[in-house]
């Protein structure tokens, strides 16, 4: 074999096949319909293994000093909630946002920028970080930390990152253009729901009202026809109520198509974490694709059951869960409070929750006892 020309061209390497398929993924992310969130983890998972980093974030900040977005790699649940809320727009991160230029640092800690983390946060020393420009506006950040091989990282590296925020600035656009054209029929379909339940139930309480009223003045005189016109009362009553929750449950709450349940299940803990005494915390396996009934119907139970345990079992700990296990999803929420009786179960909203489980193929189940705290558990096959 002859030696090779100095001009010819070299082959390419696999790495810079699997950059560009990765950075591809991203962007074709849009098209399979999910959301800006989804689209945002793509990025960053695909930046922190092809640039090989310990941790990795995205950032897309809101007018009101904090992150709309912020997406991260690297972190368990446990540590999420240790470190607590969401950062604020401040040190590096806000210091990158006003700048609009790249930083790409030896030991984050020793820059004049950085200022500080809360107690739970891991030590980051190394750092690269890039924003996310549509136009002239910056719209985010992304940024690595901790590189794990040594040496820190390159100009090659930061080259690469740039790329990948260029792509997150298209997937970012097209994910919100698509969000709210999803958004806009949404509500043309609540709007069009509204007024098929002002039609069906406004009939059927008319005919309930003038039943009623009909039995009412047979009472005396023909109590065997009242009887039958109090039958159809009763049965109009149910028609209605089996419309009102039908609707209800389609109403899909805007945080899961925005979020997905795992994410505003978590959201939702952390607020009440903040509002109450109680600790609240929240664990989560990684989750399949889940039908919109069962994130509709798991995440009503799971509210409901997170509103008993802080308002009636003085409890000082609350967990919530969700996890995934041979095709079956499973929410549970556990308390240590006082616990009750099945006689004192009334209030709490038990057969409401139980139902809502039993509509998506679920199985609902609550142990407690006086003392011992109680655990509400949903299964459902997904």
């Amino acid at each position: 074999m002859g030696p090779v020309a100095p001009d010819a061209t070299p082959d390419v390497s696999p790495d810079r096949d699997e950059i560009l398929q990765a950075v591809s993924s991203a962007v074709l992310a849009v098209t399979r319909h999910l959301s800006v969130r989804e689209v945002l983890q793509v990025i960053v998972r695909s930046a922190q293994r092809l640039l090989d980093a310990r941790y990795a974030a995205l950032g897309v900040p809101d007018d009101d000093g904090s992150f709309a977005e912020f997406v991260a790699e690297g972190l368990t649940d446990k540590q999420w909630d240790a470190i607590g809320p969401l950062p604020r727009q401040h040190g590096m991160l806000g210091a990158m946002l006003r700048e609009g230029t790249p930083a790409r640092l030896p030991d984050l800690r020793e820059d004049p920028r950085f200022e500080w983390w809360p107690k739970a946060h891991p030590v980051m020393k190394d750092f690269l970080g890039v924003p996310i420009r549509d136009g002239e506006q910056v719209v985010g950040i992304i940024f690595l930390a901790n590189k794990r091989k040594q040496g820190g990282f390159t100009q090659e590296d930061q080259d690469l990152l740039t790329l990948f925020a260029a792509h997150a600035a298209i997937a970012l656009a097209n994910a919100r253009l698509y969000e709210s054209g999803r958004e806009l029929a949404m509500l043309e379909e609540r709007n069009r729901m509204a007024r098929e339940l002002h039609d069906a139930v406004t009939q059927k309480l008319f005919s309930l009202r003038l039943t009623a009223q009909a039995a009412a003045t047979m009472l005396e005189t023909a109590p065997a026809k009242a009887a039958v016109e109090l039958e159809r009362v009763q049965r109009l009553a149910g028609e209605a109520l089996s419309e009102l929750r039908a609707v209800i449950v389609e109403l899909r709450p805007a945080e899961l198509d925005r979020h997905g349940l795992a994410e505003t299940l978590r959201k939702h803990v952390r607020l009440l974490d903040r509002l109450h005494a109680s600790e609240v915390t929240f664990e989560c396996d990684e989750l399949p694709p889940l039908d919109p009934p069962v994130e509709v119907a798991v995440l009503r139970v799971a509210q409901e059951a997170l509103h008993n345990a802080l308002r009636h079992s003085n409890a000082a700990r609350v967990s919530v869960g969700l996890a995934y296990e041979d095709g079956k999803l499973t929410m549970t929420v556990r308390d240590d409070g006082d616990g009750f009786e099945q006689a004192e179960s009334r209030g709490l909203g038990l057969v409401s929750m139980r139902d809502r489980a039993e509509s998506v193929g679920g199985v609902m189940t609550v142990r407690s006892a006086r003392g011992e705290g109680t655990t509400v558990r949903v299964e459902v096959g997904v």
